[in-house]
């Protein structure tokens, strides 16, 4: 075969070589770099999804996705709550270094922003040539602000700015680029706890105008616009988390006797006349708007050059009063997470450095270069996406970023591994984590002045149920150096840290 490289490929000529069989002097041109569409959950537990293993929740489209390419089986975002999670994922820093560690909100409307020099997803992939938009809930400053998703590469940002704002299904506005669009005249609060004896009016929690539908529109829009350009869509759901507010249509399509009576409220957000099939309802209607996104690909002859990341920015919602201790009825909200099975076995839940809370799904289709039908156990994180996607289409990581291109996984390749992985979260009483080799060590309530370390040994306790810390004091020194290592201080987010 004769064939050429440019000195401008968009994949590295090493794989290129192992992906072609074609030598620098003798490859053929490839076509353009593949656009990119990389969709992200809201509280989508690890076991969520029927290709990981859940039995009562309708998932085909996702299912699908997963049997036309790979599943990823140890996964992990950012962070076990939302803000931060979505930071790691944006710049490529983990949370030892990332400007934000944990939800924190500021007024009027938004969260703690992120600094205007950092390069994001956005900003890399514009620099490169493509079309992208952001479209979804933003969460990483308001609008005008230093984490202005327009001032981080984004053509197009189309969505909820704020997490609080998000908690609703039928909010008052969207924020269109810098603009607040008015999208109902009376919006639906997603929190309201009746009095206990009250007549509950389930109706009067519906509104007029299902913002889902609307961000499914701007991204369907987006992919037709572009069709003939280079694309990157950063498409960021609410479903799953709650409140629940999900289409009627797709609660009536799961059976009736999964509820006996309705939730009240009395965990959080809204009352829902049929919590079970309400939740499995978000999730499904989820799926649907990721098939809408897939037939229109499709339809439009872009699936074939076109890298889709489907994943969940953390584990499925916490309890009530506490992100480590187990409800008898499940999370707030009126999640029933024990009926469904919702972190697969794993311990913990969002809000918690266990595995339930920052294991989550990871599916990639790429046709043609990604194996249908393929799992991979490569342990990867949020902050790889970015020198993946940086590999994948040509473009520069930041030199800071401290990730690890998963694009060898991808393609069934000789894959690197971190030599470690680390969280610093400083919600829920402060946590860390770090998981090497076959160990993973956790601290919990570091404010608190904790100092111990948890131990567990993942390759023989997938479900952290053992802590043989007492067994290994040399493996908890190790963990503890890493983490001392990996961690600056940080002016907003500041824990007080001990090396032991």
């Amino acid at each position: 075969m004769s064939c050429r490289i440019r000195s401008n490929s968009w994949i590295s000529l090493a794989l290129l070589v192992s992906v072609v069989g074609c030598s620098p002097d003798d490859a053929t041109e490839q076509k353009r770099p593949p656009n990119v569409v990389y969709i992200l959950a809201d509280d989508l537990g690890y076991g969520e999804l029927g290709s990981y293993g859940q039995k009562k929740i309708r998932t085909p489209n996702l299912d699908k996705l997963a049997l036309q390419g790979m599943r990823f089986t140890r996964h992990y975002c950012g962070a076990p709550v939302c803000a931060p999670s979505r930071c790691v994922l944006m710049t490529g820093k983990h949370l030892g270094h990332a400007t934000i560690r944990n939800n924190k909100e500021v007024k009027p409307e938004g969260q703690s922003p992120i600094r205007r020099d950092e390069t994001t997803l956005g900003a890399m992939l514009k620099a490169q040539g493509y079309k992208t938009a952001a479209i979804g809930k933003w969460g990483l400053g308001p609008p005008g602000s230093t984490g202005d998703a327009n001032d981080h590469g984004f053509d197009l940002f189309y969505g909820y700015n704020c997490q609080r704002v998000a908690h609703s299904y039928y909010p008052p506005h969207m924020w269109r680029n810098g603009e607040r669009e008015i999208i109902n005249e009376k919006p639906v609060s997603g929190h309201h706890r009746p009095a206990r004896d009250a007549k509950i009016d389930f109706d009067s929690y519906i509104g007029e105008k299902y913002a889902p539908d609307l961000m499914l529109k701007e991204a369907v829009q987006f992919i037709h616009s572009n069709k003939d350009e280079r694309f990157f869509l950063y498409f960021a759901p609410v479903e799953p988390h709650v409140a629940m507010q999900p289409p009627q249509e797709w609660v009536d399509r799961y059976p009736k006797e999964w509820d006996q009576k309705p939730y009240r409220g009395d965990r959080g957000y809204l009352p829902h006349p049929r919590p079970r099939a309400g939740y499995a309802a978000m999730i499904s209607d989820l799926d649907e708007h990721v098939g809408a996104i897939l037939k229109t690909l499709d339809e439009l002859g872009l699936a074939d050059n076109t890298l889709i990341i489907f994943s969940s920015d953390n584990g499925p919602t916490h309890d009530r009063k506490s992100a480590f201790k187990d409800l008898p009825m499940g999370g707030v909200g009126g999640a029933d997470l024990a009926f469904f099975e919702s972190t697969a076995g794993l311990r913990g839940r969002k809000g918690s450095v266990y595995e339930g809370g920052i294991r989550v799904p990871m599916i990639a289709r790429w046709p043609g270069r990604i194996a249908p039908n393929s799992t991979s156990d490569h342990p990867s994180a949020f902050y790889d996406v970015m020198p993946t996607l940086a590999e994948v289409t040509g473009a520069t990581a930041p030199a800071d970023t401290d990730g690890l291109s998963f694009l060898p996984a991808l393609l069934d390749k000789p894959q690197k591994e971190h030599p470690h992985l680390v969280w610093e979260f400083h919600g829920y009483g402060g946590q860390q984590a770090v998981m090497f080799g076959e160990w993973k060590a956790i601290r919990n309530n570091i404010r608190r002045g904790n100092r111990k370390f948890e131990l567990y040994h993942l390759a023989k306790d997938r479900n952290e149920e053992r802590d043989v810390a007492a067994d290994h004091p040399e493996v908890v020194k190790r963990a503890a150096a890493i983490l001392v290592a990996e961690h600056t201080d940080n002016p907003v987010f500041k824990l007080k840290l001990h090396s032991k």
